[in-house]
């Protein structure tokens, strides 16, 4: 089970977006990350009118290594640290993810 999966608030923790909060747009691969305005790069673009894509500077999100990111506490307004535990349910047991500050889940 992965800590930060597509949909969760993260903050970024280092680099030249610290402290910017963003949602995770997708998963890249099993280690890097595409965050909501984070890491917006300006890219060149040729042209292409067979596909329908006009030229020119585009600016664009690129993918952030996972190390990088914290998922955002909103109890705490702080990144915090994530882990899972396993919750006895009427269908067994589920594993879910919770903050190791304050232990509150974050899967409900």
């Amino acid at each position: 089970m992965s800590h930060i999966r597509k949909g969760d608030e993260v903050i970024v923790i280092t680099g030249r977006d610290k402290g910017r909060r963003g949602v995770v747009l997708r998963m890249h691969s099993d280690d890097r990350l595409v965050v909501e305005g984070v890491n917006v790069v300006k890219k060149h673009q040729r042209p292409n009118p067979g596909a329908g894509v006009s030229g020119g500077i585009i600016q664009k999100e690129m993918p952030i290594h996972i190390s990088n990111v914290m998922l955002y506490n909103p109890v705490t307004k702080k990144g915090d640290r994530v882990g899972v535990r396993y919750l006895d349910d009427t269908a067994g047991k589920r594993k879910v993810r919770y903050f190791k500050s304050n232990g509150e889940v974050v899967d409900v």
